[in-house]
């Protein structure tokens, strides 16, 4: 087959690890939830309160709030799929940075005919997907952007590989070009500011730098430091490792660090698994999936050479961005898993609350309670906090609570019997651990948000096509679904270390004028406020959600790019879409992260001219590549390939956003 960075990420996707099948519920579900058929000639608000509202905490959530008119102000933009992007009325996207522009003022000008693994470390990284803001002296108009640079797509990076590739065939892909990959991939810290009204990122600050899997070393701590598990030929403390992989999306904390989360790990590693002392865990963790070539020229992507590699990564790191010479550190309590993201909040008796999905099909959600409470007037006194508490998995029933089960060694079947020899194994095991529990298989669970004003909890779960009609659940209710759906947490009065919530879905995706995709909105949507694959989100100061998608190659399915939607929780327009946002050709959209203000939201347009490029017509023929991309987005420039970025999105005039 043709070789496809994005495409073999996709199948990889597409195949669970988890041999866990949920109890069929076709009945339960039949009888909660409804087709949009039924929902039309009702308020969406009433149906909450008749028919939902009366299994769980949510009725709350659907009486009160906005009214008709919504909270949204704003002209929605229409679906389509073009070359370019665009935006709402009365607002400007503006690219801040793309891949290749250098971060000091000594690096050099990008060309992507010469380009080199030196001058990518000193370079806005490839991939841009969580984007972080950090005000600096509390100005909402300086500060730090913290981006995550989640993979790379050689085929249009480089000039003039041999092709097409066969998968895992990596011809043409040099020593030189696979360390380029490794420059690419990792973080970028740099500064920006907004000046004359227009946001610009500087090249001269103190704080500007980048963090590869290439060269930049970080700790391990928490209780799986030190392991036997962890240790390698070239660490044998099992305390320090090179690099972060596949940093997908993140959060803030509120001592003023970076959580960035590293997800598809199983693409960069190759080699024979016969004799491997712990098959089991690769398999479960979809360990080779040879993605890359890097095992070819470094050893420690060689599970072969190096078993224990692999168990380095797969964890939230701890980023201090206002520091530029501290070490970054794994966050090993908080589990080993594909991290799409590690949301916080500070709950009711001050600790902290991490949420976090499992991006498989068939995985887990999660949440990482600390033992200690946050001290918010002593940033430094909460360094370690992240090394001391309890991770926890999902399990949702049908009446509409969700049960936090705790991974804890010795409790339950989490003991030295059943594989799991002390917490650190637990920790290391983390998804072997979640299948022992019973937790629930779940939709892709992506990015968590809790909203601090509301106590509720949003869980996007982008799509699985591979859940058959006898493995719906409650939680999970379409077969084949491709299209994804978003789940509401409501804890009780802002306790989110509750080990029992209430929960209900909040839409299900897709074309809800297309009986056979079984969407669910509130009529209100209009014909461009539906969307598919929800996967990151943001609330906003105001306490309002938006949603970013990632449909994959599946836009030709749903007929449009990918996007920015505004969603309503509350009041009688709850679950209405608006569409505010949408990508070019062949992109997701990540990152969704708005200034302490709200008067700038930056977004991170990802792979352009990659995801399903030849469904448009007149690429039929013609794959994507260097020479001949489908979109030359952002530059539009002969010679120049397409560029991933970060947008900024601000109100002309000035003014908050939506």
């Amino acid at each position: 087959m043709v070789f496809n960075r994005r495409a073999h990420f996709e199948d990889a996707e597409d195949t669970p690890s988890n041999p866990v099948i949920s109890e069929p519920l076709g009945d339960i579900i039949a009888r909660r939830y409804s087709r949009r058929g039924f929902l039309k000639g009702m308020s969406y608000g009433g149906l909450g309160v008749a028919a939902i509202g009366s299994m769980n905490p949510l009725t709350a959530a659907i009486a009160n709030g906005a009214g008709s008119a919504g909270r949204f102000a704003f002209d929605e933009i229409a679906h389509g799929v073009d070359t370019t992007h665009h935006v709402a009325e009365g607002y400007d996207a503006d690219v801040l940075i793309r891949w290749g522009d250098p971060l000091f003022t000594d690096a050099p000008a990008f060309d992507p005919q010469r380009q080199s693994a030196d001058a990518q470390e000193r370079q806005f990284g490839y991939n841009n997907d969580y984007i972080g803001f950090v005000p600096l002296n509390g100005n909402p108009d300086h500060g730090l952007l913290v981006v995550n640079h989640e993979y790379t797509n050689e085929e249009l990076m480089f000039p003039g590989l041999p092709g097409p590739l066969d998968e895992h065939d990596f011809t043409g892909l040099t020593r030189e070009l696979a360390e380029i990959e490794q420059a690419a991939h990792g973080l970028s810290v740099v500064e920006i500011k907004r000046q004359n009204g227009k946001w610009q990122y500087l090249t001269d600050s103190q704080y500007n730098r980048r963090l590869t899997p290439r060269s930049t070393e970080m700790a391990i701590s928490g209780p799986a430091a030190g392991d036997a598990l962890m240790q390698t030929n070239a660490d044998p403390s099992g305390r320090s490792v090179i690099g972060t992989l596949n940093n997908c999306a993140g959060g803030n904390t509120p001592w003023g660090t970076v959580l960035t989360c590293e997800e598809n790990i199983h693409y960069y590693f190759m080699g024979d698994t016969s004799g491997h002392p712990n098959v089991a865990l690769l398999e479960r963790y979809g360990i080779p999936a040879m993605g890359y070539a890097w095992g070819r020229y470094d050893d420690r992507f060689d599970i072969a050479k190096e078993p224990n590699e692999s168990n380095r990564f797969g964890w939230v790191v701890e980023v201090d961005p206002l520091d530029p010479t501290s070490t970054p550190v794994k966050r090993t309590a908080m589990g080993r898993f594909k991290h799409e993201g590690a949301a916080s909040v500070i709950s009711s008796d001050g600790r902290l609350v991490v949420y976090m999905g499992d991006d498989q099909r068939f995985d887990y959600l999660y949440k990482f309670v600390t033992r200690d409470a946050v001290d918010t007037a002593n940033p430094a006194a909460n360094r370690d906090l992240l090394d001391h508490g309890t991770l926890y998995v999902a399990r949702f029933s049908a009446d509409g609570q969700v049960e936090w089960l705790p991974l804890i060694h010795g409790e339950g079947p989490l003991t030295a019997d059943n594989g799991f020899a002390s917490q650190a194994e637990v920790l290391i095991k983390t998804r072997l651990a979640g299948d022992a529990l019973g937790a629930t298989p779940m939709d892709r669970p992506e990015d968590v948000e809790a909203n601090p004003e509301t106590g509720r909890v949003y869980v996007m779960l982008t799509n699985n096509n591979k859940r058959e009609p006898d493995q719906v659940d409650a939680a999970n209710p379409r077969p084949d679904n491709t299209f994804g759906h978003i789940i509401e947490i409501a804890t009780e009065n802002g306790d989110h270390a509750t080990t029992r919530d209430g929960w209900e879905i909040l839409v299900k995706c897709g074309d809800p004028d297309k009986a056979e995709v079984g969407a669910m909105w509130n009529p209100a949507t209009s014909e461009n406020g539906w969307f598919a694959a929800p996967d990151n989100c943001a609330v906003d100061h105001r306490g309002r959600l938006w949603v970013t998608t990632d449909q994959g190659s599946n836009w030709a399915k749903s007929g449009t790019a990918d996007g920015v939607w505004a969603l309503e929780t509350q009041g009688e327009r709850r679950g209405t879409g608006k569409m505010f946002f949408r990508v070019p050709l062949g992109a997701e959209m990540c990152g969704p992260c708005f200034s302490p203000d709200d008067s700038a939201l930056f977004v991170a347009v990802q792979h352009p001219a990659s995801d399903g490029t030849q469904a448009f017509p007149g690429r039929e023929e013609r794959r994507s590549s260097f020479e001949d991309p489908a979109s030359r987005w952002p530059d539009f420039k002969d010679g120049m390939p397409p560029r991933p970025s970060v947008v900024v999105i601000t109100r002309q005039g000035g003014g908050s956003i939506g």
